[in-house]
């Protein structure tokens, strides 16, 4: 395990693997370094790139700050970029993506963007979470009640059926690790808070990240994920969309599939 000071003194975990361009992971809600998924997209990138795989913040090892602000958030991406050496091709998955992108246009220096189905709700052909989604969740974890929290953050505002969320207290290992991370849930919820009320995403709002772009959607992910991934392409300067089977993050993540595509497009390497 590795460390680097945040801008605001607050210390960031990360694990460092590989050699060749600098890569950085960014992890979405319920995921950290260590969580098996992501753990196996890491090792099987480190055969091409130096990948960065760090804990954002309040999760893992890293330390936390409160209030909690997304503009930390953002300082703790620019500490990772800083020590990969100023510049980095960066994936983010889900509410990461949605991170990465806010990084992105606040200037933090990508070489190279990948979006992963950042959970934009821009219309109402799905699901869309309820109204004031944010404040009930972050209400939840300052009552301390971590599994309503985890039950309300996957059923109301990722339109899970409510038997997944029991499944997964029976399934070794699984509950412990959604338990360890619940109370970073308003975190994921402030960076959707006010693209997740199916209004279209606004034309100009990125139109800063000009830096290669890649947006990945999955074809059997639901609707409102494919979306907002779709939408998203069509506001981006430099941007084009992927939809390929495989590719939906609301399952098990399939981490060859995504390695793969990641390879080709930061790279070229089929």
């Amino acid at each position: 395990m590795n460390t680097v000071i945040s801008k605001d003194g607050t210390k960031i975990a990360y694990d460092k693997a590989g050699q060749g361009q600098a890569l950085i992971l960014v992890a979405g809600a319920f995921s950290y370094r260590k969580f098996p998924g992501q753990v196996q997209l890491a090792s099987l990138l480190s055969e091409h790139f130096t990948v960065y795989n760090y804990d954002r913040r309040g999760r893992g090892d890293s330390g936390d700050a409160l209030p909690y602000a997304i503009a930390r958030e953002i300082e703790d991406l620019q500490a990772m970029m800083n020590e990969a050496g100023g510049s980095a091709y960066v994936y983010g998955l889900s509410s990461g993506a949605v991170l990465a992108l806010q990084a992105a246009a606040s200037g933090v220096n990508m070489t190279k963007l990948v979006l992963h189905e950042p959970p934009f709700v821009v219309d109402t052909a799905g699901h869309m979470p309820p109204a004031h989604f944010t404040k009930r969740v972050t209400e939840l974890i300052a009552d301390n009640r971590r599994a309503d929290a985890i039950n309300y953050f996957m059923t109301k505002g990722m339109g899970a059926p409510s038997f997944v969320v029991g499944l997964m207290r029976l399934m070794p290992g699984v509950w412990p690790r959604l338990m360890a991370v619940a109370h970073t849930l308003p975190y994921d919820a402030a960076l959707l808070d006010g693209y997740n009320e199916g209004k279209p995403l606004p034309s100009q709002l990125w139109s800063g990240v000009t830096m290669p772009a890649l947006v990945l959607e999955g074809t059997e992910s639901p609707i409102s994920l494919r979306h907002g991934a779709q939408s998203l392409v069509e506001v981006l300067p430099n941007a084009q969309l992927l939809s390929r089977k495989g590719l939906g993050h609301t399952k098990k993540l399939d981490a060859n599939r995504i390695s793969k595509e990641l390879l080709s497009f930061f790279i070229g390497k089929h």
